[in-house]
C-alpha cells in the first residue's frame, strides 16, 4: 500500500472554500482510503492507497470534494516517499529555526512546468526573496518584514498560475511528511 499525501489548493481560507476536514475523512474512507490523516484545517490530507496512479487518486478527489461541498479545488498529490526525497534536497537556506524568514514550498500542478511558472510570475527581487526550483517543486523564502517588497508574494496569489500551484510552509510539510 502506498502512503500519499493530498494538498487541496485554498480551502478554509478566511472563510471561503469551506471543507470539514472530518466530513472528508469520512468521504475518503468511503472511496477506499486508508490510514486517513489530516494536518491543520488547510487541506492536507495524509492516505494509504493501493492505486499508483496519482492522477487518478486526485481526480477522485477533485470529484468528492465538487460532489459534497460543491467546490472546484485543484489537489496535488505526491508520494509520503517523494515528499520526503525533495525535502531532502532543499538548499541550505530553506528550512532552518529562523523565526525572521518565512520558508515556503511551491508545488506545481501538471502541467505546469518551471519554465512556465517562472514566464508568468518573472524574477524573484534577490534583495527580498530566495528561490530555488527542484524537480515539480520552488523553495521559496522571504523575510517576513518585507514580504510586500518582495515580487512573487502578490503574484502567487493573482497570476494566471495561481490555480495550478499550491504553497506550504516548511513547518508543515516537515509535520505532514512525517504522519
Amino acid at each position: 500500500m502506498n502512503r500519499y499525501i493530498a494538498l487541496l489548493r485554498g480551502i478554509n481560507i478566511s472563510g471561503k472554500n469551506k471543507i470539514s476536514m472530518p466530513e472528508l475523512k469520512k468521504d475518503l474512507a468511503d472511496l477506499d482510503f486508508a490510514d486517513i490523516k489530516t494536518y491543520l484545517n488547510s487541506g492536507n490530507v495524509i492516505f494509504s492507497s493501493d492505486t499508483h496512479d496519482s492522477e487518478l487518486l486526485a481526480h477522485k478527489i477533485r470529484m468528492l470534494i465538487k460532489e459534497k461541498f460543491e467546490l472546484d479545488i485543484p489537489v496535488y498529490i505526491i508520494l509520503q516517499d517523494e515528499l520526503e526525497e525533495r525535502l531532502s534536497n532543499a538548499p541550505g537556506w530553506w528550512g532552518d529555526d529562523n523565526k525572521e524568514i518565512y520558508d515556503n514550498l511551491i508545488f506545481m500542478m501538471p502541467p505546469l512546468t518551471y519554465d512556465e511558472f517562472y514566464s508568468k510570475i518573472g524574477d524573484p527581487k534577490e534583495e527580498y526573496e530566495k528561490v530555488h526550483n527542484y524537480k515539480d517543486i520552488i523553495f521559496w523564502s522571504f523575510s517576513r518584514a518585507d514580504y510586500r517588497k518582495t515580487n512573487w508574494w502578490s503574484k502567487t496569489a493573482s497570476s494566471v498560475v495561481s490555480d495550478l500551484i499550491t504553497i506550504r510552509t516548511a513547518n508543515t510539510l516537515k509535520k505532514i511528511v512525517s504522519m
